[in-house]
């Protein structure tokens, strides 16, 4: 009798750690799918449909900006219109102001120059020479130096203007990359990227070639396939540019002692 009520005891005895294991379990799996909900809000959290989202919202935004730079644009050229017929001036102040107008990059300009464009590498690509490393990522793409130094090269080649895909660019102007696009003014750009330059096509090639950023551009154009094309135009116009030149700055916040 006392060994039944012994062995009885111990099964239920070794079951009580189990079922408190159990109710532990179901507990973090509660606390799971909580943090779950809170965490998507409602939303498929195994999608990328928020970064699809973000993207659209990113090329709206660059749509809606070049909207904007064509109405101010033509607003500028009316205001101008105006100035020019009521202002008062003299002939040699308005051949003054028209002078700073070309410099500023606010007027059309024309004549001969050179086209460049830059791609990237095709993503399979490998190395094309012997002794070369197989390519990294990075090797593949254009970054944001690479236009710069374009961009760099043919103001020291003495462009008299230069168009970055299809805007112009003045004194403020920053050429920078976020990942593989462009983002200039506003806008948003993918490769190829093509930048346009009125000036003496010899001395532009010149600058070029001269440049050692673009030496080691070159380099990785030889090794891996990245995109070069130079290719000299006659006749080449950069339109007017046509976005707001309010200058923005911070300013220091006042603290109080």
């Amino acid at each position: 009798m006392s060994n039944s009520d012994d062995s009885s005891a111990g099964p239920r005895r070794r079951a009580r750690p189990v079922r408190l294991l159990t109710a532990a379990v179901f507990a973090l799996a509660g606390l799971l799918f909580v943090t779950s909900f809170n965490t998507s809000k409602g939303t498929n959290i195994r999608t990328d449909a928020s970064l699809l989202k973000l993207s659209d919202l990113i090329e709206e935004r660059s749509q809606d900006n070049a909207e904007l730079e064509e109405s101010t644009g033509a607003a500028r050229r009316r205001v101008d219109a105006l100035a020019d017929r009521d202002d008062g001036s003299t002939k040699a102040q308005d051949a003054k102001l028209a002078a700073l107008r070309a410099a500023s990059g606010t007027e059309e300009l024309s004549g001969k120059g050179l086209t460049v464009t830059l791609n990237d590498a095709p993503p399979n690509a490998t190395a094309r020479i012997p002794n070369v490393p197989e390519p990294q990522p990075n090797d593949l793409v254009i970054h944001q130096q690479d236009l710069q130094a374009v961009v760099n090269a043919l103001w020291q080649g003495g462009a008299e203007g230069i168009q970055v895909m299809d805007q112009r660019l003045i004194s403020t102007s920053a050429v920078r990359c976020v990942g593989n696009t462009l983002i200039l003014q506003g806008r948003v750009y993918s490769p190829p990227y093509k930048i346009a330059a009125v000036g003496d096509p010899a001395a532009l090639k010149k600058a070029l070639a001269a440049s050692p950023a673009l030496q080691n551009y070159q380099a990785y154009v030889n090794a891996y396939g990245l995109g070069w094309k130079v290719d000299e135009h006659k006749a080449l116009t950069l339109p007017a540019y046509s976005g707001t030149v309010d200058l923005h700055y911070a300013k220091p916040v006042a603290t109080t002692p």
